[in-house]
């Protein structure tokens, strides 16, 4: 199905575009639509209760109105630290909100009396594959654009691999759509997933992205020149930022080069299984982000992000499944 969704129109009632940046005002129906979804979705939701907490209809109106938000943005990101950076979720929205808790939402209003949603400041990056594989992808999805649309300057998302029409098919996201509610819902989050930004640079020294480098990225600022709405081709740079793998074939020298043309001191991504968490390649000049513990349940492995600091100082945190008793590990303090 072709991306022909209108730009800068949403479906439904709540007719007020999203500027970029904008903070929205605290009495307009976006705003109470927001906090409604919000809500629901940390304070009210449980995996019995799921299908009656949110319409069909809500969550549509939520993809579009994140696709607005994208699409004016860049297609990079220029953030400024401190921000915390956070890699595959994979569906695993028990363990999103276990690390949302534990790491703190934005502050804000509490949304009910005890909600749990009311805390002290964080901003957060994550690098994509927030669907697929997981049982509830939807969810995850769309409790990220909801704190994207609230907060513009403390939610930031990348695009991943599994962004995608042709993984979605094949990896779960699709049937998960149209059993649960329909198709409807599926192509609006493709309508939104094509608008979404691929990578992000942190103060100017650090680049993230889902995948990895691509030796065709001469100048971050030729990403501009992607016409969006876009689909993830076979190759091309937009495939390297969202597929690439770090290889120890190659012994680091094309990370090198890399960063020594791009005038930075380290890559961040995602897109594989790492047992701690995390992991270093290439002298510790990139590091692999893996944030969904005990993945898919085949898997041992801790779930981490990585908390960089206004002097780019790194502190990785790593936990288990929010299913077995909590474990904290902070190591790798630079």
């Amino acid at each position: 199905m072709g991306d022909d969704f209108p730009v800068g129109e949403a479906q439904g009632s709540l007719k007020a575009p999203i500027a970029e940046g904008a903070e929205l005002p605290t009495n307009g129906k976006v705003y109470e639509f927001l906090r409604s979804m919000i809500n629901r979705l940390v304070d009210e939701w449980m995996p019995g209760v799921c299908q009656t907490l949110i319409e069909e209809r809500e969550y549509i109106e939520l993809c579009y109105r994140a696709r607005e938000a994208f699409w004016a943005d860049k297609v990079w990101l220029e953030i400024e630290p401190p921000i915390t950076i956070c890699g595959d979720i994979h569906g695993q929205y028990e363990d999103l909100l276990a690390m949302l808790s534990m790491f703190s939402f934005p502050p804000h209003f509490p949304l009910d009396k005890d909600s749990k949603v009311s805390s002290p400041p964080q901003r957060y990056l994550f690098l994509g594959d927030y669907v697929d594989r997981g049982p509830f992808s939807i969810e995850t999805m769309s409790l990220l654009f909801a704190l994207r649309l609230l907060y513009p300057d403390k939610f930031y998302l990348l695009r991943g691999n599994h962004e995608c029409r042709a993984v979605n098919t094949q990896y779960g996201f699709y049937f998960e759509c149209n059993k649960r509610f329909s198709i409807n819902l599926y192509e609006a989050f493709q309508y939104t997933f094509n608008c979404m930004p691929i990578c992000a640079r942190v103060g100017k020294r650090i680049l993230c992205m889902h995948g990895g480098i691509s030796a065709d990225l001469l100048n971050v600022e030729d990403l501009e020149v992607i016409p969006r709405p876009f689909e993830i081709a076979d190759q091309g740079v937009p495939s390297d930022l969202c597929w690439s793998d770090p290889t120890e074939l190659i012994k680091g020298e094309a990370l090198d080069d890399f960063l020594a043309r791009h005038e930075l001191e380290m890559i961040v991504r995602a897109h594989q299984v790492v047992m701690d968490g995390y992991e270093f390649f290439g002298d510790r000049k990139l590091v692999t982000i893996f944030s969904a513990p005990s993945y898919c349940g085949h898997f041992d492995n801790f779930g981490a992000v990585m908390h960089v600091n206004e002097k780019l100082n790194k502190v990785m945190t790593n936990r288990e499944a929010a299913a077995k008793a909590d474990k904290i590990k902070r190591s790798e303090e630079e």
